[in-house]
């Protein structure tokens, strides 16, 4: 199997229609070990999702701002394990006044939060990480992303934020290689998750990705992004790093409409 052996922690699961969770699904299905993670409110929506899982995993509380919950999160998993191959990063929020076409107004406090939340704190995991990515001899940080090439209408300042985190993760790959960990980011499609559905005029990207996009697009299916996660959370991607792996049916490679091309 694609992850047997690896034990791998796992942010960002709160209901069954997030990636994470599918990454969960799938990693668990290839043979790895997980530890999960949330806090606050949504830390008892994850123990219960986690309960659909075949074997539902450990689930540890972890704020990613709070440095005594991130401390505790790698005690624990140095007890546990005594070191980790690879983790997941799904974290990203940003205040809906940073959101929905409001950029021009928005205060530096809601744009402050939006970046240390979603892309600062791939910089926290991973250094968190570190010293358990070592013990285990290398190992890979993956994290989630929306690419961020053009403006998107509606994203504002959480597309800064998601265009910081392709650039933390240049410079992670950068500082981290030598302990011959591997840092990349998954682009997903949008797909039609609670964090989604959240973001004011996420509606528009919905009717415009068949469009634009080579191959079908389903909005309700996160496993093909789960799958990539996976690959990149395993051995079979030993030399790629740094990289921003898209995952959207071929959309941000089209410079134009055109959809999925009929029968010649």
């Amino acid at each position: 199997m694609l992850l047997q052996g690896k034990r791998l922690l796992i942010t960002g699961i709160t209901t069954d229609d997030s990636i994470a969770y599918h990454v969960a699904r799938v990693a668990q299905e290839e043979g790895a070990e997980i530890v999960v993670t949330n806090f606050g409110r949504g830390l008892r929506l994850t123990e219960r999702v986690v309960q659909r899982l075949d074997r539902p995993p450990p689930v540890l509380e972890m704020d990613i701002n709070n440095s005594d919950h991130v401390a505790a999160v790698a005690a624990d998993l140095t007890t546990r394990w005594g070191a980790v191959d690879g983790a997941l990063h799904a974290i990203a929020f940003a205040p809906m006044d940073a959101l929905g076409g409001n950029f021009l107004n928005t205060p530096p406090e809601s744009a402050h939060t939006a970046f240390m939340v979603s892309a600062y704190s791939f910089k926290t995991l991973a250094v968190a990480m570190l010293p358990l990515l070592k013990a285990a001899g290398g190992g890979s940080l993956v994290a989630l992303d929306f690419d961020n090439e053009q403006a998107w209408p509606a994203y504002d300042w959480m597309g800064v934020a998601k265009s910081a985190l392709e650039s933390v993760t240049r410079y992670l790959a950068r500082d981290l290689g030598r302990h011959l960990i591997r840092v990349n980011c998954v682009s997903a499609g949008p797909l039609r998750t609670v964090a989604a559905k959240s973001i004011p005029g996420f509606e528009i990207l919905q009717d415009i990705w068949n469009d634009k996009s080579p191959l079908p697009w389903d909005l309700n299916n996160p496993e093909p992004v789960a799958r990539m996660v996976c690959v990149l959370l395993s051995d079979w991607a030993p030399l790629t790093t740094g990289e921003i792996v898209h995952v959207d049916g071929g959309f941000h490679a089209m410079a134009a409409g055109g959809g999925t091309p009929s029968e010649q």
